[in-house]
């Protein structure tokens, strides 16, 4: 054994290819950053090639071979990890007939009385008090899209797979995804990492034949080996095993060191999520699996705020442009610039409170973004530390819900993502959830986790603590204010957490009247 493996972590605005050794040590990076990161043909809609990805890993492996022809050669083996639930449809050669559709994309397909369920489905979901989490599903499925708008393709359509059972298939010719990586609207059972059986109720949500989805295969599992063609295009060495791993979140989870409920793992990325490593199976929300963990044996409880830090850019593009300007001619990152201006806010924005729903999610299928406590004294900064604040807020409502299912409250969170670059937006984090915070010393969590689960598939590691001993460093760790953590302990019990109920049906009713607006338009 040589003890390095090669990780290529696919993201939705870039991909990194590192080598790392078993010290957690990156050896080998490249970085290829998209342009443009997806298409948008429609508004709301998100696509891009899927061998637009493979095309982007060759340029980052090419790389590093340029640099070191022997890089490559020293691998035990690869790791892929890339963003979940993105969809696309494959020819019966395995050939894309279309782009894929990604995890950002706004389509949604109406099913105002559910008709893709069958009748005693419609009564069982309605008993249970799913009906409207069952709709959200099935409009955001691209497979019901697809097959009311783009016939001609769903016809010729043989597969119907995750983005990463393609990505398999590109490098090692086996259509096949990780029971721990297909995540998103496909009918599996994350509990026993298998596809439902025909008769399950949730098949019909989703709308996807099971004979057009890809094998699912054990997490850890040696997916195959990378072929001679994709070899030649990469410089990857000929069968090179590639291990089944996890999601980027999961991954994410991992590289933190978070593998037990003794502590969380924050997200604030693109998506922001909060991830509990349990080795109990439960749902963190009703109709809300765990998903497998990179390793056997243990489950992600995740809740997530769909448009996180995704909010950021739409704050600099909407409100930003001066802010931009000057922390350009200061030599200083924009985030860097905007922490520096909310710092000197007090907690709680002087009574102002977003909501953070500019995405809306499984247990809230109709929410919308909300601001409150508007007064003239408020700028555009009040409003950018009010969306962290919400942030926070809706992350910890989730932390709530996974801690009510575990019956343990974690000890530290470890934050990592975007957002985990400024001390600012950490402290409020820490405040908020009155929890200690450690700042993830490593800027690549998804693909250290990657590595560490890698590590683990190829035996070089007892198990997942000896893993995190040896590859995972501490960072920073950020205490509580008392003063701030009391401040925002009100504010969310008696006022955020009451602004949903109180607009649920107003949400429903701006949802329902401009979905009906744009399929007109869209017809």
């Amino acid at each position: 054994m040589k003890d390095k493996i090669l990780v290529v972590d696919i993201g939705t605005q870039s991909l990194r290819a590192s080598i790392l050794n078993k010290q957690g040590e990156i050896l080998a990076f490249s970085k290829q950053i998209y342009e443009p990161s997806y298409y948008s043909p429609k508004k709301g809609f998100a696509e891009q090639d899927a061998d637009f990805y493979m095309d982007e890993l060759c340029k980052a492996t090419n790389e590093i071979y340029n640099k070191d022809n022997n890089a490559l050669k020293d691998i035990d083996g690869m790791v892929m990890v890339s963003f979940r639930d993105s969809s696309v449809i494959l020819d019966e050669n395995k050939k894309p007939i279309r782009k894929a559709i990604l995890w950002l994309d706004q389509r949604v397909t109406p099913m105002y009385h559910n008709e893709n369920l069958k009748w005693y489905e419609r009564i069982l979901f309605k008993l249970i008090g799913m009906m409207d989490t069952c709709r959200y599903n099935s409009e955001r499925t691209p497979s019901f899209w697809l097959k009311k708008y783009e016939s001609d393709n769903w016809k010729k359509m043989k597969y119907y797979v995750p983005l990463g059972a393609y990505f398999n298939y590109r490098v090692t010719n086996n259509l096949v995804i990780s029971s721990a990586d297909c995540i998103g609207h496909y009918p599996i059972n994350f509990k026993k990492g298998t596809l439902y059986g025909p008769k399950h109720p949730k098949i019909n949500v989703f709308g996807i034949p099971l004979t057009a989805l890809p094998k699912i295969v054990p997490v850890s599992s040696i997916i195959g080996t990378v072929s001679e063609e994709f070899s030649k295009l990469s410089k990857i060495p000929v069968d090179t095993k590639v291990i089944a791993s996890g999601s980027d979140k999961a991954c994410e989870t991992f590289g933190n060191g978070c593998i037990d409920e003794s502590s969380a793992s924050l997200s604030l990325g693109t998506a922001c999520t909060i991830d509990v490593v349990s080795n109990k199976y439960s749902e963190p929300e009703k109709f809300l699996p765990s998903y497998q963990a990179p390793y056997p044996k243990s489950y992600d409880l995740e809740l997530q705020v769909y448009r996180g830090f995704w909010m950021v850019t739409w704050f600099l593009k909407q409100f930003g442009y001066e802010d931009e300007i000057i922390a350009k001619e200061n030599n200083i990152n924009v985030l860097d610039y905007l922490s520096d201006k909310i710092s000197t806010i007090a907690p709680g924005c002087d009574g102002l409170i977003l909501q953070p729903y500019w995405g809306p999610g499984l247990k809230r299928p109709h929410g919308r973004g909300s601001i409150i406590g508007f007064t003239a004294t408020h700028t555009r900064y009040h409003l950018y530390r009010a969306m962290i604040e919400g942030i926070a807020f809706s992350l910890r409502e989730g932390l709530d819900e996974i801690v009510r299912k575990t019956h343990k409250k974690p000890k530290e969170l470890v934050i990592s993502g975007g957002g985990s670059s400024s001390k600012v937006i950490c402290q409020i984090f820490a405040d908020v959830f009155n929890i200690p915070v450690i700042i993830s010393k490593n800027k690549e969590s998804s693909t250290l986790g990657a590595a560490m689960a890698g590590f683990l598939s190829l035996h070089s590691f007892k198990n997942v603590h000896d893993a995190k001993e040896t590859m995972v460093s501490n960072g920073i760790k950020l205490v509580p204010n008392k003063n701030n953590a009391i401040i925002y302990d009100r504010l969310y019990k008696r006022n955020y957490k009451k602004l949903y109920p109180c607009l649920k049906n107003e949400y429903f009713e701006l949802k329902k009247f401009f979905l009906d607006y744009e399929m007109k338009k869209f017809k």
